[in-house]
């Protein structure tokens, strides 16, 4: 059986060992793809993933398609404190009804959610500081 990522340098190594978590990140989500990009104030650490089809004739195997490839980029967010999730309206829907049905320990580390049209990496990572600078300000989150 496949596995649904697409190997970067960030993924885990031949060893198994995964890179340094970072304690926030932005997930691109929609429903063939997604791109994982933890971050600080000095680095992007970045993955891709894809959804791998099973061709079957069994009734609602997209569906199974879609839920393992959503939860492979759960498993992907494992260990990082706060997320932010981006995409298209439809694929974050899916995705966000996904992950509070299926995957509540995920859902809980999730801080938002941002529709958005195909960005660059470095939008996707200015939007992610903007918002996470925004919650962590003195204040809190504004109204």
């Amino acid at each position: 059986m496949s596995h649904p990522m697409v190997p970067t340098v960030q993924d885990p190594d031949a060893s198994g060992a995964h890179p340094a978590r970072l304690s926030h990140a932005v997930v691109f989500v929609d429903h063939q793809s997604a791109e994982v990009l933890q971050f600080d104030s000095q680095q992007v650490l970045g993955h891709k993933l894809r959804e791998h089809h099973h061709f079957t004739r069994q009734h609602a195997s997209g569906v199974r398609d879609e839920h393992e490839f959503f939860g492979a980029v759960c498993d992907a967010m494992d260990g990082i404190a706060q997320v932010l999730v981006a995409g298209r309206h439809t694929g974050i829907a899916d995705f966000r009804h996904y992950v509070d049905k299926h995957r509540p320990l995920t859902a809980a580390r999730i801080v938002g959610y941002e529709v958005v049209d195909h960005p660059t990496e470095p939008q996707l990572v200015a939007l992610a500081r903007q918002h996470f600078a925004r919650d962590d300000s003195p204040l809190g989150p504004p109204d």
